[in-house]
């Protein structure tokens, strides 16, 4: 069974994706970036901000497929300069318990969507 998952509750996706698919009980997020749905512009005060922002538009679209973070099982982090990993790391791990956090990479790339500084995408699993 495969189920595509969109929501208006997270940017609508910026080319021929949708926000997630599910498979079975394996949901499969494509990255977020930090749009405000709200005001339709990209939050880039800071890159705190700016992963709160991503953070909560994953949280989103995992809602619409009736997930939470419990859920995921691994992520894949974009940073387009690996001195902000601490500071994104601090905030992503205010979303997971230590005990249950899922894998992870953490990957620095030249260039993300928008010219946007951090995109994280997740694959969650139903329990």
């Amino acid at each position: 069974m495969r189920k595509v998952i969109n929501t208006p509750n997270a940017p609508a996706p910026i080319g021929p994706y949708n926000q997630a698919i599910l498979s079975g009980d394996t949901l499969y997020l494509s990255g977020q970036i930090a749009m405000n749905i709200e005001t339709g512009q990209l939050v880039l005060d800071d890159i705190k901000a700016e992963t709160r922002q991503v953070l909560e538009n994953l949280k989103a679209v995992l809602n619409a497929a009736d997930m939470s973070f419990e859920n995921v099982v691994k992520t894949t982090i974009f940073i387009s300069d690996m001195n902000d990993f601490t500071l994104i790391n601090e905030v992503y791990g205010s979303y997971f318990d230590d005990a249950n956090a899922p894998a992870r990479e953490t990957v620095q790339v030249a260039r993300l969507p928008k010219d946007v500084h951090v995109e994280i995408s997740m694959i969650a699993v139903k329990s």
